[in-house]
């Protein structure tokens, strides 16, 4: 009878719940060690859960339940813009892709396109301040099913989707993305202690906005 209750209870049951529905004056401390010794080397085990007790999977069998789960993310439409940006323009810097959008780009969405794996940072552009160039990455291609950055809608296939408005400027094109690994001319490669460095620059810059 005590099996039963503790086994068909979805919580914990301590000493008393269980004394109130089991019939007699029984010695329910030792039923449930006795109980405990029974189960040990079973596939679930009688553990002792904040002073109450309850059914549970095995630890050394825990990883039979254990699921990996995807957790999707809804991009917000500032990270969109910018990875739409990065995808044409790499490689680009921080103050390029504020230009091209018209507004400034918090830390936190590239963070966000970095961490999915779909950004990362190229170099240093050889300009004032030696800024990071961002481009693109294989995950990239590999979640929009591109053989290449060169697959990336052009011109008219925008204007087709009515991702483009159709009274764009006569002189208006579409970059071509170029997501090659070799650093252009005015990029100088990422020395790895500066790597550490990068979160202390985009925090001064934040702070100097």
């Amino acid at each position: 009878m005590l099996e039963a209750l503790l086994f068909a209870s979805s919580d914990p049951l301590g000493i008393a719940e269980l004394r109130d529905r089991l019939p007699g004056d029984l010695d329910i401390e030792s039923l449930l060690r006795q109980l405990q010794r029974d189960y040990a080397t079973r596939g679930v085990n009688l553990v002792e859960v904040a002073g109450k007790w309850a059914f549970r999977t095995a630890e050394d069998l825990a990883f039979l339940l254990k699921r990996e789960m995807v957790e999707e993310r809804k991009l917000s439409r500032a990270a969109l813009e910018t990875l739409a940006i990065i995808a044409y323009h790499q490689p680009v810097t921080r103050a390029e892709i504020e230009e091209i959008r018209g507004v400034s780009t918090s830390k936190g969405t590239l963070d966000v396109l970095m961490e999915t794996g779909w950004v990362r940072m190229r170099g240093r552009r050889r300009s004032p301040g030696r800024p990071v160039t961002y481009g693109t990455t294989e995950n990239f291609l590999d979640q929009f099913s591109l053989a290449a950055i060169n697959d990336l809608p052009g011109l008219e296939e925008l204007k087709g989707s009515g991702l483009l408005d159709s009274a764009i400027p006569a002189n208006f094109q579409v970059p071509v993305p170029n997501d090659s690994s070799d650093l252009q001319e005015d990029e100088d490669p990422l020395e790895q202690a500066v790597l550490f460095d990068l979160l202390d620059d985009d925090e001064a810059e934040d702070a100097s906005r």
